[in-house]
C-alpha cells in the first residue's frame, strides 16, 4: 500500500500577493526511532516501516523484548530484497535501556511508539528533554462497545465477543466496556457468558481459540483486576480463574452488573475479561462512554443509522465502528483522542507524520531571477 504512495507525496504551489512564486516541499524528516509492542509484532512493524520508508526516511526500530524475533526475520527479508545498508536498523533490548536511548538520542529526528499510556508519557518527556524530536504515540484504550435494543442481538453478541476476546484480549482497542440497553441486558449477558464459556483455551499451535497471555507480569495484572472486580461487587458470570496448572492461561471471563467507577470499568486490562454494563438512554450512554481518560475506539450496534451516526459524532474516539468492530485496514487512519495518543497510523494520514514541510518563495521581479 505505501509503495503506491512513494510518487504521490508532494507539496503545493500557493498563490500569494505581489510578484512572487511560492511552493512547498515535503522532505523526509530523517532518522526515525520506532518502538513497537509485543501483541502484534509483525503487523506493528509494517505499520511503522511503511509510511516512514515511503517518505524517504531511515529507521531505528526497537521491538518489544518479549517478541524480537519477528522483526529480526523481517530485516533478513529486507536484506534479501535489496534495501541498502543503514536504511532499516533494529536494536533489540529493554525499554529502560535501548528504548530510552532511542527516545533521548540527539541524532534521531522523530520517535513513534505504540504501547501503554504510562510509557508513552515517559517517551514524550524524553523527547522534550533532548532535541524536541517529533513524537507520534498510539497508546492504551478502554473502548466502549454500545448495543442498542433494536440491534440484531445474536450478531451483536458475536461481534462484541470477538471485539474483546480476539488475540486473548491483548488489543489496545478491545471493546472492553460493553454497554447494553436495559431492555435486552439480561438476554445479552446470558448469551455472552455462554459464548465465552465455550471458547477453547490451550496450546496456540493446536486447534484452539485462545492461547496464553504474554508473560507472568501480564498474567498477574489480569488476575489482580479480576479479583478487584469480584471484591468491588461485579457479578462474575463465567471464568475468572487460571486455566490449567501451568503457563499463563486465563479462562475467558465475563462480568455483569458492572458500575462505571469499578477498576475493571476504568483500567485497561489487556486480557480476556469482558465487562457488561447497563444503560437506558442515548444521552446517558454518550456521557458515560466519554467518561474515560482514553479515546482510542468505540463500537455501536443499532438498525437505526440516524441514531448510530449521532452516537458516532459525539463519541470522543479515533475510530468508531457501526455494526462491526475492529475492522482496520491499511487505508484507514487509526489513533486516539485524549490519553490514547497523538497522531495517526495507517492510511494517507500517517504520511503527515513522516515529512517536514518546507516553504520556498521566489521574487519573480529580481534581477537575479531573470
Amino acid at each position: 500500500y505505501y509503495a503506491g504512495w512513494t510518487d504521490k507525496i508532494h507539496g503545493k504551489t500557493i498563490p500569494i500577493d505581489g510578484p512572487f512564486m511560492c511552493y512547498t516541499r515535503h522532505e523526509p524528516i530523517g532518522v526515525c526511532g520506532q518502538i513497537i509492542p509485543w501483541n502484534y509484532p509483525m503487523a506493528m512493524a509494517g505499520w511503522k516501516f511503511g509510511p516512514a520508508l515511503a517518505c524517504g526516511n531511515t529507521i531505528v526500530m526497537k521491538p518489544a523484548e518479549q517478541t524480537p524475533l519477528s522483526v529480526l526475520h523481517i530485516c533478513s527479508l529486507a536484506i534479501e530484497a535489496g534495501f541498502p545498508p543503514g536504511v532499516i536498523n533494529v536494536v533489540p533490548g529493554y525499554g529502560p535501556t535501548a528504548g530510552a536511548a532511542i527516545a533521548r538520542h540527539p541524532d534521531i529526528d522523530k520517535i513513534t511508539f505504540t504501547g501503554s499510556t504510562e510509557v508513552g508519557k515517559i517517551i514524550m518527556a524524553a523527547a522534550g528533554d533532548s532535541n524536541l524530536k517529533k513524537v507520534t504515540l498510539e497508546l492504551g484504550g478502554k473502548s466502549p462497545h454500545i448495543i442498542f435494543d433494536d440491534a440484531d442481538i445474536d450478531e451483536a453478541v458475536e461481534i462484541a465477543h470477538e471485539g474483546l476476546f480476539a488475540n486473548h484480549g491483548q488489543n489496545c482497542c478491545a471493546g472492553s466496556r460493553v454497554y447494553v440497553q436495559d431492555t435486552i441486558y439480561d438476554e445479552f449477558v446470558t448469551k455472552s457468558a455462554k459464548l465465552a464459556s465455550e471458547r477453547t483455551v490451550g496450546d496456540p499451535f493446536s486447534d484452539v481459540q485462545q492461547g496464553p497471555q504474554i508473560d507472568q507480569e501480564q498474567f498477574d495484572k489480569i488476575m489482580g483486576l479480576i479479583k478487584s472486580g469480584i471484591e468491588q461487587g461485579a457479578n462474575l458470570k463465567c471464568g475468572g480463574k487460571r486455566f490449567g496448572t501451568q503457563g499463563y492461561f486465563i479462562e475467558p471471563t465475563v462480568f455483569c452488573d458492572v458500575k462505571d467507577d469499578m477498576r475493571i470499568a476504568r483500567e485497561e486490562i489487556f486480557g480476556p475479561v469482558m465487562q457488561i454494563l447497563k444503560f437506558s438512554t442515548i444521552d446517558e450512554i454518550i456521557e458515560r462512554a466519554n467518561d474515560t481518560q482514553y479515546g482510542l475506539a468505540a463500537g455501536v450496534h443499532t438498525t437505526n443509522m440516524k441514531k448510530a451516526l449521532h452516537v458516532a459524532n459525539h463519541i470522543r474516539a479515533g475510530s468508531v465502528w457501526i455494526n462491526t468492530y475492529d475492522y482496520v485496514t491499511e487505508h484507514t487512519p487509526f489513533g486516539g483522542y485524549k490519553m490514547s495518543g497523538i497522531g495517526r497510523e495507517l492510511g494517507e494520514y500517517a504520511l503527515e507524520h513522516y515529512t517536514e514541510i518546507k516553504t520556498v518563495t521566489i521574487a519573480l521581479d529580481s534581477q537575479d531571477a531573470k
